[in-house]
């Protein structure tokens, strides 16, 4: 409510506006003052313009009931407060407080905050305004760590852990201009390819792209295969969107592009579309079919078998569903070759405090960059007929296979090869990712899992699991689908898609080559031949006096390692105790994914440091 009024009318327009006061309102005096009532809660608010903001509160109580005497009166002093006892006495005080505002005599002040009247009941709100700040400030919280869920506070992840958190102190530190030995810290720590300047792969850019803007499609930028592939996408979408919702599953025609594409790479083998989920990453898929498959309680409690060195999904998995962990070890001096032998005896072991229903396969392997060969790969899956297992084929490195004695068999190929009892008995479920190979596309988050043999009635339990979820990002369905549908001989796109695959391959291959002749060359260092993957877990040699050092730290000897690594390198890699090893030996992940001359560089400062370390604590 505005109005215009002359100074000698504001007695008047106060008191015929008084009964305003419980909404509130705002007049503009002749004199420019502004004038401001307003009511908040307990208080009602008195602002005054142009005093630079001043203001005078009081309790709105003021105006309905009698306030308490102990209170002082925001009308003046304790002197000048009489009690007032009815309307007109309230009114008459008010008029004369904003009066003696607009002539100047008196300058806005706030009032003490009022005290609960004795016997007098007061609104939750009123209570809640009462309470001292301190006493809020103190409440103790809902959730803390005594109280929150202890499986995932169990749950660790090395990839992300600690040293990685210690890197990012570091490059703020650098963005102060705080001086270092080094002018930038190189993340080597996770497999992040166009991260560490990988460039995309064109035709799924542009597939992608055309998805998001279809009105791209009439665009002659564009080549006509990419236009084919985009609009079959958006014509599986729900109102030709990649922004709708899709089947839980995934979107049906890519599922059947999938199922063609592992048809193809299995050389015949048949791959049902039905048996085909889309996921948010292959490490949604595994956390999923993990989610169904742990069960009981005590020694009946699901136990899930899984390589050491291992990727710290599997283990972060396992802590937060609270199941059972079983270690089996890989030979690291057969270049990290699975041993039924080993599986057997972990397995005993196992049985003797837990049921173990799962076995999971990294190949090709991550963090050690192994490949299993056919044999070994027949092997475990008779094992695993043989004990009855769930099998779990980790495979999203299938397309990152360096070595030329080595090649990729997936589990799917050798099972049916085997034979009928094999291939219509044993569970599995293999997993495949955009986010590896030589897309490196991590951000969108495509994957799919591709399970065989399960029964009838789990399909619909783990569909009603999905279903939860909604569906996988749309966009990671898309790139998914250039994954396994890329351009073939004839097409248009096919020259440029080839050279820009096999120039990511060779580079890798020559990396891994690179990494392990370097590491080989450093005394204490011994790395094992990078068959494929992308990274390399070299052992080293770590002396006992740091191992001292490191007791005193409260840090595992190759988490000293590695943080001393970057605290004078800049240089971040993960310490292998974060992916499990045998007792006694120490080891770090690196990534070979920089550029050729970043990635010599990274490897000449490690050799550098790590005979530096030598001498230090020798």
């Amino acid at each position: 409510m505005r109005s215009m009024i002359g100074g000698s009318n504001v007695s008047e327009y106060i008191a015929g506006n008084c009964r305003l006061l419980s909404s509130g309102l705002v007049c503009r005096l002749q004199t420019g003052t502004r004038l401001a009532i307003v009511r908040t809660g307990l208080w009602t608010r008195l602002f005054l313009y142009p005093y630079g903001g001043g203001c005078d509160c009081f309790p709105h109580h003021l105006w309905n009931l009698h306030p308490p005497r102990e209170h002082a009166s925001p009308l003046g002093t304790r002197e000048e407060a009489a009690r007032p006892s009815s309307k007109n006495e309230r009114t008459e005080a008010a008029v004369r407080f904003v009066s003696s505002l607009v002539a100047g005599n008196k300058q806005p002040r706030s009032a003490a905050r009022p005290r609960r009247p004795p016997g007098k009941d007061w609104s939750s709100a009123a209570k809640a305004s009462a309470i001292p700040i301190k006493e809020k400030q103190t409440r103790e919280k809902i959730l803390t760590l005594e109280s929150m869920n202890p499986q995932v506070k169990a749950v660790e992840y090395a990839v992300r852990g600690p040293i990685v958190l210690k890197a990012g102190e570091i490059e703020n530190e650098l963005r102060k201009g705080i001086k270092k030995p080094f002018t930038e810290v190189i993340k080597a720590n996770i497999g992040d390819a166009h991260a560490m300047g990988q460039q995309p792969i064109t035709f799924l850019r542009q597939v992608v792209a055309l998805c998001t803007y279809p009105n791209l499609l009439d665009s002659p930028s564009f080549p006509e295969d990419s236009k084919k592939r985009a609009r079959r996408i958006l014509q599986g979408c729900g109102g030709n969107s990649l922004g709708s919702y899709s089947a839980s599953q995934g979107v049906n025609c890519i599922r059947e592009d999938v199922a063609a594409y592992i048809e193809r790479r299995d050389g015949g083998v048949p791959a049902d579309p039905e048996n085909i989920y889309l996921t948010t990453g292959a490490s949604d898929g595994i956390a999923t079919i993990l989610k169904i498959l742990v069960s009981g309680g005590g020694r009946s409690r699901t136990g899930v078998m899984i390589p050491i060195p291992q990727y710290p999904l599997y283990s972060a998995a396992i802590s937060e569903l609270d199941a059972i962990q079983i270690n089996y070890y890989l030979d690291e001096e057969n270049c990290w070759a699975l041993d039924v032998n080993e599986l057997r005896r972990s397995l005993n072991e196992a049985k003797t405090y837990c049921n173990p229903k799962v076995l999971c396969i990294i190949n090709p392997g991550n963090p050690t960059g192994q490949v299993q060969n056919r044999k070994c790969i027949e092997d475990v899956i008779h094992f695993a007929w043989e004990e009855k297992l769930f099998l779990l084929a980790d495979e999203v490195y299938q397309d990152n296979v360096y070595s030329e004695s080595c090649q990729f068999h997936s589990f799917k190929k050798i099972l049916y090869e085997m034979g009928p009892d094999y291939c219509n008995n044993v569970e599995l479920a293999s997993f495949h990712s955009t986010s590896k190979g030589y897309m490196g596309e991590c951000g969108y988050r495509g994957g799919y899992m591709e399970v065989i043999n399960l029964h009838p009635d789990i399909k619909g339990q783990l569909v009603k699991l999905l279903s939860v979820r909604l569906c996988p990002p749309v966009s990671g369905q898309a790139a998914m689908d250039i994954v396994v549908n890329p351009p073939v001989p004839g097409e248009e796109s096919y020259a440029q898609f080839i050279k820009e695959k096999e120039s990511v391959l060779n580079n890798l291959a020559k990396k891994a080559k690179l990494t392990e002749d370097m590491f080989n060359q450093v005394p204490g260092i011994h790395c094992n031949p990078l068959q494929g993957a992308m990274y390399a877990f070299p052992r080293i040699f770590i002396p006992s006096k740091a191992i001292e050092a490191a007791k005193v730290h409260k840090m595992a000897p190759d988490m000293f390692y590695c943080m001393k690594l970057l605290e004078e390198t800049g240089i971040c890699v993960v310490p292998g105790s974060g992916f499990g090893q045998r007792e006694g030996t120490y080891h770090f992940r690196m990534t070979i994914l920089p550029p050729v001359e970043k990635l010599k560089i990274l490897l000449e400062k490690v050799k550098d440091f790590h005979i530096k370390f030598l001498k230090e604590y020798s």
